[in-house]
């Protein structure tokens, strides 16, 4: 597979990593970075995990619209939500791993039809993709 990038951005850690600075080569975006309580840090930044959350969140729901217009399968409602919910603790092999699970609302479609633009946003969202076989990834369509 190849991919022709046509957007690439930049990020730059700094300090620590979990606990430093976090930011965009632009200068547009810094964020404080801290390892969450939870994993023996003290909470008060912010961390990779939170960022993956609602990257994949927006790009998710983006994927969907992109889905429903493209395939004519009706529009995503404007009160659509993607939330992600990101866990992240060590594999029974070593490391670290990363589970995901989103929850989708899609106010006022049919059922049939929510569950056919959740899917092909699946194959449309880059984050998807890149996490297919790779982590769990648990779709709710709420």
């Amino acid at each position: 597979m190849t991919v022709d990038a046509k957007y690439w951005t930049e990020g730059l850690a700094t300090g620590g990593g979990r606990n430093g600075l976090a930011k965009l080569a632009d200068g547009k975006l810094t964020v404080n970075m801290a390892s969450p309580k939870e994993l023996g840090g003290s909470g008060l930044g912010h961390n990779p995990e939170e960022l993956f959350a609602m990257g994949y969140a927006a790009c998710y729901l983006g994927a969907m619209r992109f889905a429903a217009q493209s395939e004519k399968l009706g529009s995503v409602p404007d009160d659509a939500t993607v939330n992600a919910h990101v866990g992240i603790g060590p594999r029974s092999d070593g490391g670290f791993g990363l589970k995901v699970k989103l929850v989708v609302k899609l106010p006022g479609l049919e059922r049939a039809v929510a569950e056919k633009i959740v899917e092909r946003g699946h194959f449309i969202c880059p984050y998807s993709n890149a996490t297919r076989g790779n982590i769990d990834v648990e779709t709710e369509l709420a």
